[in-house]
């Protein structure tokens, strides 16, 4: 069979390892495999290029993607599902294994819907997708989160100042909260559970007041305040406009809270914004090692017959789910798990 990849939306550590692994399964298996540009910009403008081993060899190593990415909804575009079926057909794919999130797990699942053989391989940091127990890139970006969370310590403590540290999370707050536990965050926000400012304030200055010279403040990018508060009505955004999947644009809770925490308690505060830091680099082992597995597993259900599905991790196996379960709903932490880990104010 010729398999065409394609990775979609924002870029994460292990993208490359997953290639790695369809190419060289895949060729292993007597497959041609080819992989597109820019997502599905790429099938949309029959950007592509066949892969080798030669080609694949050693990428495992390195973040982003050898095929590059876009946020572009080929349903949104001026006959997108044609333009796609002429591309596929002109480029002579049998299957085609979509790497990305739910955004674009969405379009592989309607593709199929429409007829197209397609596999989908979950891929987001920020490890909301259901029926998955883990997504790549999840581990690189929770440890890059930890070391800055780690060096932040430091120069709050000899400033003796409240430091509300940024992290991505735009519905679900696992990089937050296990960011902010590895990394000793004093305060851990999340957007599953709503908070009061109030309720921050008088934890800071009770730790002030014991004798706590400094405060690590971890809040996720899409933290909310609670409903009918003043001071916060909704996510923080940059820009009211939205990409082609519907998404607004998030960013700049930590500023906000910044200025709030020290108008309201008098403490010297300051906020940093990881950004795009988590998701770039090197992948580590973990996701070096589940990247592979995935995408052993796509050839795997290519060899099965097995389409509409997605590979997905569940205890220590990697199996395989529908797509339309996958993209169902987005995984939420468990607000009992919150509690569990210390909840709103951890080492208070």
């Amino acid at each position: 069979m010729r398999i065409g990849i394609l990775t979609g939306g924002g870029d994460c550590p292990g993208l490359n390892a997953t290639i790695r692994g369809i190419v060289t399964q895949g060729i292993k298996e007597g497959h041609e495999i080819i992989g597109f540009f820019d997502g599905w910009l790429g099938i949309l403008e029959n950007r592509w290029e066949s892969l080798t081993e030669e080609k694949v060899e050693d990428i495992h190593r390195e973040g982003g993607t050898i095929l590059h990415t876009s946020r572009t909804n080929p349903f949104k575009e001026e006959r997108g599902l044609e333009r796609i079926k002429d591309t596929l057909k002109k480029a002579e794919v049998d299957v085609l294994v979509a790497i990305g999130g739910d955004d674009t797990l969405g379009v592989a699942e309607k593709l199929y819907e429409e007829g197209f053989k397609t596999i989908g391989v979950p891929k987001t940091i920020d490890n909301d997708l259901s029926s998955t127990d883990y997504t790549f890139g999840f581990d690189t970006a929770i440890n890059i989160a930890v070391e800055a969370l780690d060096r932040l310590h430091t120069t709050a403590k000899s400033h003796h100042r409240v430091l509300v540290v940024e992290i991505m999370g735009r519905h679900a707050g696992w990089m937050t909260l296990e960011a902010g536990i590895g990394g000793g965050a004093h305060i851990i926000l999340i957007p599953e559970v709503p908070f009061d400012i109030e309720e921050v304030c008088q934890a800071l200055i009770e730790r002030k007041n014991v004798g706590r010279s400094y405060s690590i403040v971890a809040v996720a990018e899409g933290a909310k305040a609670v409903k009918g508060s003043k001071f916060l009505s909704r996510e923080v955004v940059k820009e009211e406009k939205t990409d082609a999947f519907g998404n607004i644009l998030l960013g700049g809770i930590a500023r906000v809270l910044e200025k709030e925490i020290a108008k309201r308690t008098g403490l010297e505060s300051r906020s940093v914004t990881l950004g795009h830091l988590q998701r770039g680099g090197r992948p580590s082992a973990f996701d070096r090692f589940l990247a592979t597995r995935f995408g052993i597993k796509a050839i795997e259900l290519v060899k099965e017959r097995k389409f509409g599905q997605m590979a997905a991790l569940r205890g220590t196996e990697i199996i395989s789910v529908p797509l339309k379960e996958a993209v169902g709903k987005t995984k939420s932490v468990p607000a009992e798990l919150y509690q569990e880990t210390g909840g709103l104010f951890w080492g208070k």
